[in-house]
């Protein structure tokens, strides 16, 4: 079975087990990139979302999304490829203002959607084949719109990153129940660098996250990037790029005002 259908399977399967549960995380009262509570920035590093469209990439039950729009007025999608995962988020917050929950896959989304405005993950683009994410993330957020990635660095092994752009056997880990197969891209730093920028963004800053108990072997790596200008675009149309231009063609971002572009 493909590794994206793996992972498919495993979060449907899981989000069905969370609404059997009738859990829902709550809405935390600061958005965090790492697993561990403080560690880390908050939504800084988004930049100033107030107004503006923002993408929550595998949005599961939600709660992030909210935080932004309630916290940050941000106006944020949530997009969720598993049914279960969406349905949980639909039934603790289809009523909050500034959000909207979509359940499909993401690269298929955006071939159709209004450009954003900044997009993010958190430890969920890591299931996707990047050379099939990057490019739609590419063509769906406005020039110099921020892409923020949380991705695991070491993965839940204890194994380091690979040099090579495949997925590896990864499990995800359930209380009082049995784990969940899936197929994830766990990549170094410098690899997802190159990645990133091949698909026509620049690179700002990546920094590791190591584990608060010194024993443990996880570490976290958060990406901080933003999508270059097009081809042709005048310079005001978006932030000036510090790595050198992609090697692929990017598509013109759609709907986006000189203004948003420019920040």
């Amino acid at each position: 079975m493909p590794a994206e259908d793996i992972n498919a399977r495993a979060w449907q399967i899981y989000g069905q087990r969370q609404l059997t549960r009738a859990y829902t995380p709550p809405v935390p009262a600061r958005l965090g990139w790492t697993p561990w509570e403080g560690i880390g920035p908050g939504a800084e590093v988004l930049g100033d979302v107030t107004g503006r469209r923002v993408l929550d990439i595998g949005s599961g039950a939600g709660h992030h999304a909210v935080h932004l729009a309630q916290a940050h007025r941000a106006r944020v999608t949530g997009i969720e490829l598993a049914a279960t995962r969406h349905e949980r988020a639909v039934g603790a917050h289809a009523d909050v203002a500034g959000v909207e929950f979509i359940q499909a896959d993401v690269t298929e989304y955006l071939a159709g959607a209004e450009s954003f405005d900044a997009a993010y993950a958190i430890g969920t683009l890591a299931f996707i084949d990047p050379h099939r994410s990057l490019p739609a993330l590419r063509d769906g957020l406005c020039p110099g719109a921020p892409l923020i990635l949380s991705l695991l660095h070491t993965d839940l092994h204890g194994r380091g990153p690979s040099m090579e752009v495949a997925p590896r056997e990864q499990t995800i880990l359930l209380r009082d129940d049995t784990p969940l197969p899936t197929q994830m891209w766990v990549l170094a730093p410098q690899l997802w660098e190159d990645l990133l920028t091949e698909y026509g963004f620049g690179v700002e800053a990546i920094d590791l996250y190591p584990h608060p108990d010194e024993s443990a072997t996880v570490i976290q790596q958060l990406i901080r990037a933003r999508r270059l200008r097009p081809a042709g675009a005048s310079p005001a149309d978006a932030v000036a790029p510090e790595r050198p231009p992609p090697t692929r063609p990017s598509a013109p971002a759609r709907s986006c005002s000189p203004s948003r572009a420019s920040r």
